[in-house]
């Protein structure tokens, strides 16, 4: 069993919660909040309980010393507005610092505090247990509800859990439930979308999932690796190389066990990968030599969307092009429109999947918005967290 939070008593104590705000800042403002959010339940919850509260998280990667691009200050700023409270919080060296235990003991009764970048220390990411005694020292419980990093070993996220009373997090448990519900008897017919650079990141899932489903939508820069390994002309899309005999073998165990794979048909390409650059759509396997596949093609989009139609369970994760950059963000965003009006069982997750049902202005038909990336990936290859499995512990 996981202890949940409902689990833990925290009347009146000191509560240490690692929450996942690694958000997009720019010029000092937050942009996509929806990591924070999806932790205000857990942080109201605790307040209403009585709790004072820690919150612990990383931001970007400053390489284990303090980066004044990497600070926590506009973060605390925004967190404070979406709870119409202070949240308090102190610039300082990171985790461990005189300054910051001297800001920890002053913390009133009741009160919210964010502490400075997790990774402003080294210790953090070697899961250093002299960082973690110090981390305990300032709270009589933890919660983790950084479900995002769940699947590292680190000081705020393992180290500590093994030294005080633990427990995850409202967005935690949800994340669990609702990922739980694609690899326990998924209602058929179940499909996947898997999108993005290199077929490395997803290999995995697909090879976990793929006795498991029905069809499998596999788009971005990953599906000219596929196209290449079975003979196709690419141009200059990004392939990787040394993934060719896996795309083979995967392509041969999907036909094997029955299940479909869906690849797109023809492709948006560019010469370069800059906004309003002349482009192409040309068949994905016949991309001429210094052209580059860019994004799913008008035929794609519509053939996936039409096979999507009658799926019960789907899972995506990844774009369908180079989503930053416009045009080659119209297969992605079709998709995302598409995905929103199934009547089916949907889990979206990774940043730009979410960025662009968020765009769609159709998240809320989403049933699940993960705020995993790596960490429900891994959730769905069947590879133990972390963060999780000390609490089983």
């Amino acid at each position: 069993m996981i202890p949940r939070l409902s689990d833990l008593d925290v009347a009146g104590k000191r509560v240490l919660m690692r929450v996942d705000f690694n958000v997009p800042v720019r010029d000092g403002v937050v942009g996509d909040d929806t990591r924070i959010r999806a932790a205000l339940p857990t942080i109201r919850a605790l307040l209403d309980e009585g709790a004072t509260l820690f919150l612990m998280s990383h931001l970007g990667r400053p390489k284990g010393q303090p980066d004044d691009a990497a600070r926590l200050g506009p973060v605390a700023a925004h967190l404070g507005a979406l709870l119409e409270r202070e949240v308090r919080y102190l610039a300082c060296d990171g985790p461990g610092s005189e300054a910051q235990q001297a800001f920890v003991a002053s913390a009133p009764e009741g009160s919210v505090t964010l502490l400075e970048n997790t990774r402003f220390d080294a210790r953090e990411t070697k899961n250093d247990p002299s960082l973690a005694r110090i981390l305990v020292g300032y709270a009589d419980a933890f919660v983790n509800d950084a479900f995002g990093a769940m699947h590292r070993a680190h000081a705020s996220t393992e180290g500590v859990a093994r030294l005080l009373p633990s427990a995850v997090g409202l967005l935690v448990e949800r994340e669990l439930t609702m990922l739980g519900r694609l690899t326990d008897a998924p209602e058929r017919p179940f499909k996947v979308i898997l999108g993005g650079a290199k077929v490395s990141d997803k290999i995995g899932v697909l090879e976990n999932l793929l006795d498991k489903v029905d069809e499998v939508f596999i788009g971005g820069a990953m599906a000219y690796t596929f196209f290449k390994a079975q003979g196709g002309a690419v141009g200059a899309s990004l392939v990787e190389d040394d993934k060719l005999d896996v795309a083979r073998d995967m392509l041969a165990r999907a036909e094997t066990l029955g299940v479909r794979v869906h690849l797109p048909v023809d492709s948006v390409c560019a010469l370069e990968v800059k906004a309003d650059v002349e482009t192409e759509v040309h068949p994905s396997i016949a991309i001429p030599d210094g052209w580059m596949g860019l994004d799913a093609g008008p035929v794609a989009v519509t053939a996936w969307r039409d096979a999507l139609a009658d799926a019960k369970t789907v899972f995506w994760n990844g774009p369908l092009g180079v989503f930053e950059v416009p045009p080659f963000d119209l297969g992605t965003r079709a998709v995302a429109d598409a995905v929103a009006g199934l009547d089916a069982f949907t889990v979206v997750g990774g940043g730009d999947s979410v960025a662009a049902i968020n765009a769609s202005g159709k998240a809320d038909r989403i049933d699940h918005i993960s705020t995993g990336g790596g960490a429900s990936l891994e959730f769905l290859e069947g590879t133990p967290l972390p963060g999780i499995e000390v609490l089983r512990r």
